[in-house]
């Protein structure tokens, strides 16, 4: 059999599970099919393209070798370059990049309105900033605590950036309590920022007294805030970031994002640097070349 037949032959025996790869684990089908066009163009880069026509292997063929001839044969195709499946897995991570990317832009696209255009929510920095940066934020979430000299660092060094924050209070009732305060200091005429500093920076559980007592330093006051935070507006604020979430998968805190990306996690002050700069240079929160 020719080195080509062989190529073919481990190609196809490697799609079908020849080496064991379970079926359940197996990526879908586009992604299989992205795959295996890698190595088929590892093949013909490797060998003559005009012997690999000339070999005209039909599927059928490779189907019926018995897998005792097919495995060994695999293996021996697989150890005279053990590179290939780091290309493959290579291949296999772009392509579900791709598919991640694509998937999040249709998802943003379906709710920008209520991601980056909705009148209840709260806006940090440059209203009309060129560059818009969205977190979905819990007060009791340590990772969120750790990012915040993140925000602050760009708020003080980025004019151009508007900032928006979703609360979505999602580790306890606790958060959802004081997240229903946060949305009505958010609407009140004070330094929403001072707000979230303080909350964040409280050495105990955040919840509806620490957060009455940081809006009434703003100069709030505590029994309107209570009385009001049961509203239906109230709830429709948070329902929003909850339905967002929902459609975009977000499921943890902090989730950020910019154009049409999701970024879950505390990422750090420089990535968030460099994306907000990719998106000035490019429009898309990573540049070609």
């Amino acid at each position: 059999m020719s080195r080509v037949t062989l190529a073919l032959v481990a190609l196809a025996g490697i799609l079908a599970g020849a080496l064991g790869y379970a079926v359940v684990n197996r990526p879908a089908p586009q992604t299989d099919a992205v795959a295996v066009q890698a190595l088929i163009d590892e093949a013909i880069s490797a060998y003559d393209a005009r012997r690999l026509a000339e070999a005209s292997l039909a599927p059928q063929d490779v189907a019926g070798i018995d897998p005792e001839t097919l495995n060994p044969m695999i293996e021996s195709f697989l150890m005279s370059d053990p590179k290939i499946l780091q290309r493959m897995s290579v291949a296999l991570d772009t392509t579900l990049q791709a598919e991640e990317r694509e998937q999040a832009t249709t998802a943003i696209a379906s709710m920008r309105d209520a991601i980056f255009n909705d009148p209840a929510q709260v806006v940090l920095g440059n209203p009309e900033g060129d560059v818009t940066l969205v977190e979905f934020f819990d007060y009791n979430c340590g990772y969120c605590r750790a990012a915040l000299p993140d925000m602050a660092a760009l708020l003080a060094e980025d004019p151009n950036l508007r900032i928006v924050l979703k609360e979505f209070p999602i580790l306890s009732n606790e958060s959802i309590d004081a997240a229903r305060i946060a949305v009505l200091v958010g609407n009140a005429d004070v330094d929403y920022w001072t707000f979230h500093e303080t909350l964040f920076t409280s050495r105990s559980q955040v919840d509806k007294q620490v957060a009455l007592a940081a809006a009434s330093d703003l100069g709030l006051s505590p029994v309107a805030l209570e009385l009001d935070m049961g509203t239906e507006a109230v709830a429709k604020t948070i329902q929003t970031s909850y339905e967002i979430a929902r459609a975009l998968n977000i499921t943890g805190t902090p989730t950020y994002i910019i154009g049409n990306e999701i970024i879950p996690g505390a990422i750090g002050l420089d990535e968030l640097r460099a994306r907000i700069a990719n998106m000035r240079a490019c429009g898309e929160t990573q540049c070609e070349g």
